[in-house]
């Protein structure tokens, strides 16, 4: 008799452990992914979820430097996608990023843009003039594409002058939507963000010299609950199928 009652603990404790892994796998995955990315990570999630039964994945969307302060205050997030190298840096350096699972997928340009009705600027030399009296960045504390543009124009040698004229901006979305309302007479932002919009056209891309690589990571974050499905989910955003989506959207796939 205590055989068959020690049986029936490990058949119950098998049960269990097994529910609770079926649980973790037919869950949901958040996502903490740079605003830059919102339409094609929109057009990827279905098949992902479609080949991943039970798996559905919830996104939040934002400036990369606002997600990884999240992630570190503690929001629930099982993959980090974000628009530069610097956040993920952060989050590594606190060993909260799962060991493996971090990897360089896209790539991206920055450029200047402009309400599309409009007849200046038509460089980024034409900013400190009179012609623009308001110009949308984001935050480059918080930003990547922001801090890119900063780059740009200290590149330029024309921080200084346009400092007074800026807006910042908590995301690049937002910065797109000052323009395209003519709120602000010029922006900056990913080529991505400007090829979504028939509201402002591209002025000008930044010289490649003038900033950093704008490079996108993807990891897993540890503590995740569904380290399967978190790894599943980066090895499909770095799929052919996915590539094709990115690329319509104007990213550049970075080489394995």
């Amino acid at each position: 008799m205590p055989d068959r009652a020690a049986f029936a603990i490990v058949l119950l404790t098998a049960a269990i452990a097994a529910g609770c892994a079926h649980s973790a796998a037919n869950g949901t995955l958040t996502v903490s992914v740079a605003a830059s990315l919102q339409n094609a990570m929109a057009e990827i999630a279905p098949s992902f979820e479609q080949s991943h039964h039970g798996v559905r994945l919830v996104f939040n969307f934002g400036g990369s430097g606002a997600l990884e302060q999240q992630i570190e205050n503690g929001a629930p997030t099982d993959v980090f996608f974000s628009a530069a190298p610097q956040p993920m840096d952060a989050l590594a350096a606190k060993g909260m990023i799962l060991a493996g699972t971090r990897r360089d997928l896209l790539r991206n340009q920055i450029v200047l843009i402009a309400p599309k009705s409009s007849a200046a600027p038509v460089s980024f030399r034409d900013l400190p003039g009179e012609g623009v009296k308001l110009i949308a960045l984001g935050n480059p504390e918080s930003v990547p594409a922001g801090d890119y543009g900063r780059q740009v124009l200290e590149s330029l040698q024309l921080w200084n002058a346009v400092q007074p004229k800026l807006v910042l901006a908590k995301d690049v979305r937002q910065v797109l939507s000052y323009v395209e309302t003519g709120n602000a007479d010029a922006g900056i932002v990913y080529a991505t963000d400007a090829r979504e919009s028939a509201g402002v056209r591209v002025v000008e891309a930044a010289p490649p010299a003038s900033h950093q690589p704008v490079v996108y990571p993807v990891a897993a974050i540890r503590g995740s609950r569904n380290t399967a499905a978190a790894k599943a989910l980066i090895a499909h955003l770095a799929s052919a199928p996915a590539a094709e989506v990115f690329a319509r959207h104007g990213f550049i796939m970075v080489a394995p």
